[in-house]
Parts: C-alpha cells; sequence; structure tokens
C-alpha cells in the first residue's frame, strides 16, 4: 500500500520482490536490560535511567521499549524482534537502537 508522502508512484511497492533486511551482527547476539537500569513510560514511548553511570536516554517508541524489556526472555535479538512481532523493514533501525543502548551501557550481553 502506497503511502500518503510516499515518493514511490502509486503500485509501485507491489512490484518489487519482498527484501529482507540488512542483516547485523546484533540480530545474533543475547541482550538485556542492564539491572541498574530503569524504565518510565512516557506517551512516546520511555525515559531510561542508568542508576550506575547516571544517564538518561530517551526510548522513542513504544515498540522500542517493548522490545528492549523482553530482550532477556530471548535467546538471540532476532528472536525477541520476530516474537515482538516487529516488521522485518524496521529492523535495521532497531537493530541500530539496540547497537545503541547496549554501547552505552544501558543493555548488556547475556553469556550463554
Amino acid at each position: 500500500m502506497a503511502c500518503a508522502v510516499s515518493t514511490e508512484p502509486p503500485g509501485a511497492a507491489q512490484s518489487h520482490p519482498a527484501r529482507r533486511p540488512q542483516t547485523s551482527p546484533v540480530l545474533a547476539e543475547r541482550l538485556r536490560l542492564h539491572p541498574r537500569v530503569a524504565l518510565r513510560p512516557e506517551p512516546f514511548g520511555a525515559l531510561a535511567y542508568h542508576y550506575g553511570n547516571r544517564r538518561l536516554n530517551f526510548l522513542r517508541s513504544p515498540d522500542l521499549v517493548r522490545l528492549v524489556d523482553d530482550l532477556g526472555n530471548h535467546p538471540t535479538v532476532e528472536a525477541a524482534l520476530v516474537a515482538c512481532d516487529i516488521d522485518p523493514s524496521r529492523w535495521p533501525s532497531f537493530t541500530r537502537a539496540l547497537a545503541s543502548l547496549a554501547a552505552s551501557d544501558f543493555l548488556e550481553t547475556v553469556e550463554p
């Protein structure tokens, strides 16, 4: 379905074959919310506060909040994305957000 602000002509979206999102090394990782991070729900998503490094981060999507909150229940980020019913076309933006959160210690790697 073409969006009202789409740059593609009407019907062009259906002519493209289904595309798998670009792969990211984050997809194979097992991550979870750092135990010293608290999420405070907000209309835009959530505020994340790290009590260890005293950093504040904004999660600007309710879907991202749901994913971050559920990461620890899945063996990989990819499994969490599937379980949270995130459209594969959105995975690249989610994996970039998760990588950024991990780099700032809001997420931690779970060792197998």
